[in-house]
């Protein structure tokens, strides 16, 4: 079946071989793709954690300057996203996976380089945080990856383990580097990069030796400029900034929102809850999806979201952590569940209209590194509201108006009957 570390047969369609041999297999590369991912996702997040003990480092960097510290890797690691999506087909799942996974060295080691050094200039610091970006594509890839080992039947619930496997690395990393870097006596922030290094080798020899590559994963370039053509690609893409967006901007810029808003409050006993919420509702919502239709649940993901930016506020405004901290957390578990929704809606809307899985496939592609460009919009419009203002109110109620729109989107697209009978025959609302 193998040569080398190349599979040249594989069948997961087929019963038998999918008992015999693939299900084994598949469950192996995904328990590997899990802790590359999950480790991926730490290190794009890592500086989330980073900018707030940079003051107390010695670092006279303003708000706004940290907040673009917490944006910047999430712009790199949006942009990063397609190119690898189409790395797997070229270069082999199992191949990419090692690279990837090294490639997380560079901003590690550039991390502990850079806060070792009081007098390093903003603008070094923004470029060792941009590398962090690499830690984001690793998402696009995996998930990638891992679609192409597992029978359609089985597909979801596969995706699902290896998104909220990653989106874990978030939370993980929030409540384990306060710990590294409060180790001893003093700030060691160079502690929060080095850290990661054994892990980080440890999973590329995981990916080395027992993780495979498939001469079936090819990708249909065809079907990925198909893809480009359909206007639900972009409304999906669109969506999408909105739920997932919303979570790994929240993720990046929690920290040092409560440190601004609260500064009494000991930011690691509660920033990687939002995290955590968020990974955990994100199967949830998948679940939800596909017993009520990915629409209703996406549509009252929104409402629930817009409700949560109101509650922030009200939060901020009475100097109530309780509430500011519990409107958080309802838009997290909104956040997640919203993103296991759109992922179910695509190949939905994608089956509904005739279209090619390989069409499906790509679209989710481009949504995926589209949507996760909203990590970069929220921790920048709060940096821009706080600078321009000193508070957090234009940010949210901006916020709050996006997702208004959003549910407006999905409504409009679908759940308006009259609009899919005319426009959609085919695509029912039941149908996503």
């Amino acid at each position: 079946m193998a040569t080398g570390k190349w599979i040249e047969h594989w069948e997961p369609e087929n019963p038998e071989f999918w008992a015999k041999t693939g299900k084994k297999v598949a469950t192996r590369n995904l328990i590997f793709s899990i802790f590359a991912e999950h480790l991926g996702f730490s290190v794009w997040l890592l500086w989330s954690v980073v900018v707030v003990s940079l003051p107390k480092a010695g670092f006279t960097f303003t708000v706004d300057q940290l907040f673009w510290l917490v944006a910047v890797p999430n712009l790199v690691g949006s942009t990063l996203r397609l190119p690898y999506t189409f790395a797997v087909p070229k270069f082999g799942g199992r191949n990419w996976t090692v690279f990837s996974a090294l490639a997380l060295l560079l901003p590690t080691g550039l991390l502990a380089w850079a806060v070792s050094d009081p007098t390093t200039p903003f603008w070094v610091f923004l470029i060792v945080a941009a590398t962090a970006g690499v830690g984001g594509g690793n998402f696009a890839s995996s998930m990638t990856n891992i679609n192409f080992f597992y029978p359609e039947k089985q597909k979801g619930f596969a995706l699902g383990l290896n998104a909220a496997g990653g989106n874990l690395g978030v939370a993980v990393v929030q409540l384990g580097i306060p710990l590294v870097i409060s180790i001893g006596t003093g700030i060691h922030l160079a502690y929060a990069g080095l850290v990661w290094a054994p892990f980080i080798i440890l999973a590329a020899a995981c990916a080395f030796f027992f993780m495979d590559n498939l001469k079936a994963a090819k990708s249909d370039f065809g079907a990925q400029i198909a893809s480009t053509k359909r206007s639900q690609t972009w409304v999906m893409s669109f969506l999408y900034i909105g739920t997932f967006g919303s979570f790994i901007g929240y993720s990046a810029a929690l920290p040092l929102l409560i440190k601004t808003q609260f500064p009494s409050i000991s930011v690691a006993d509660f920033a990687f809850l939002g995290a955590l919420v968020g990974s955990v509702a994100r199967p949830a919502g998948g679940w939800l999806a596909d017993r009520f239709g990915g629409a209703k649940v996406t549509l009252f993901s929104f409402l629930v979201m817009g409700i949560g930016a109101f509650a922030v506020l009200e939060g901020v405004a009475a100097k109530s952590f309780p509430l500011f901290l519990g409107a958080f957390m309802l838009l997290f578990i909104a956040s997640g569940a919203g993103n296991g929704s759109t992922y179910r809606m695509i190949p939905a809307i994608f089956a509904a209209q005739g279209n090619p899985k390989a069409e499906a496939g790509a679209a989710i592609g481009i949504a995926s590194a589209i949507g996760a460009f909203g990590g970069f919009f929220v921790p920048r419009f709060l940096g821009m509201s706080l600078a321009s203002t000193h508070s957090v109110a234009s940010a949210f109620y901006g916020f709050v108006g996006f997702y208004a729109i959003c549910l407006a989107v999905t409504w409009w697209c679908y759940l308006r009957s009259r609009v899919l009978v005319s426009v959609a025959p085919s695509l029912a609302p039941a149908a996503v």
